[in-house]
């Protein structure tokens, strides 16, 4: 290959979330998974896990909790965890105690992950198929936790999506070179550069407007907030607790935080398995289901600011 080639391929990349009913060949998926356990890892250590799941109820439920039905629809399904549980496993078993570095840990198991990952989805875009990350995957970190039956020392960072595509494709922009590639030291963004990276960034959104979008997520009352105690949560209980949990958000300031991103009504309803709130917006309505009033209202504003950040 040749520069302009490489180039070719990767302006080729986009994310996929409609799929045709398609069954990946032994061998393709083979090759695939090869890929993936070829990636450059911290120590030699692989501190990553790949659930693929196979079965179809849950594949349709992780669908559910990620809020990415395409889980239930590609040809392939993977939640990809960061995994310290296994390199435990191995020093134990040949006698060693395991050291306590549990903000390293997540710093190198995340890393392999991602490597790891990514060179499953070249490898998968190589063969003619295209896919999805999933960070939705943080939207019911608990119930995920559960139904994975993950070990101590085991999060779910993310999911991927593979398969063929059923839809055109869609070249998204993306930032000028200048702003993310920076030449000895950083360089802190003129004004002038930022004005441009919304300009150029404007098309990625449905509504032309970039700042909307990154707003939703991660300005204050974004759903970014309501996934830092989702997380904060999960990586103390699984063994990382040099991260404090922060399971201190009540219902009412969930909802303040609802009302401040422009969702002023509540309503809740009792289910069999827990509470049901909806976050109004005149013609507009989210769902969010919990064992608590706060769970579930957490659910449905990120279902919200989600919606609305498209």
């Amino acid at each position: 290959m040749n520069p302009e080639d490489v180039k070719t391929f990767f302006r080729k990349h986009w994310t996929v979330r409609n799929y045709q009913p398609f069954q990946l060949p032994e061998e393709h998926l083979d090759a695939i998974l090869y890929a993936a356990q070829r990636a450059p890892t911290d120590a030699t250590a692989q501190m990553y896990t790949f659930i693929r799941l196979t079965d179809p109820v849950l594949k349709q439920q992780m669908g559910e909790l990620t809020r990415n039905a395409h889980m239930g629809t590609a040809s392939e399904s993977f939640v990809i965890c960061a995994d310290i549980h296994r390199l435990n496993s191995l020093l134990e078993f040949r006698g060693y105690t395991p050291g306590d570095y549990p903000a390293v840990a997540v710093h190198f198991a995340v890393g392999d992950a991602v490597m790891a990952a990514q060179n499953m989805l070249i490898a998968a875009e190589m063969l003619g198929y295209m896919g999805c990350w999933i960070g939705g995957v943080m939207n019911a970190l608990p119930q995920i936790q559960q139904l994975l039956k993950l070990p101590r020392g085991v999060f779910p960072f993310a999911a991927l999506t593979i398969g063929v595509p059923a839809e055109e494709h869609k070249l998204r922009p993306r930032l000028d070179r200048a702003l993310v590639i920076h030449e000895n030291s950083y360089q802190d963004p003129t004004p002038e550069a930022l004005d441009q990276a919304y300009q150029e960034m404007a098309a990625i959104t449905s509504r032309g407007d970039w700042g909307l979008s990154l707003s939703r997520y991660f300005a204050k009352g974004g759903s970014m907030e309501i996934r830092e105690g989702h997380l904060r949560d999960l990586l103390a209980q699984q063994g990382f607790d040099h991260v404090q949990p922060r399971n201190n958000l009540d219902a009412d300031a969930v909802f303040q935080q609802a009302v401040q991103a422009g969702f002023p009504e509540l309503v809740v309803r009792q289910k069999a398995a827990g509470l049901e709130a909806w976050l109004d917006q005149g013609h507009l309505a989210y769902r969010g289901d919990g064992t608590s009033l706060t769970e579930a209202l957490k659910n449905a504003l990120m279902e919200a600011l989600k919606e609305h950040a498209e």
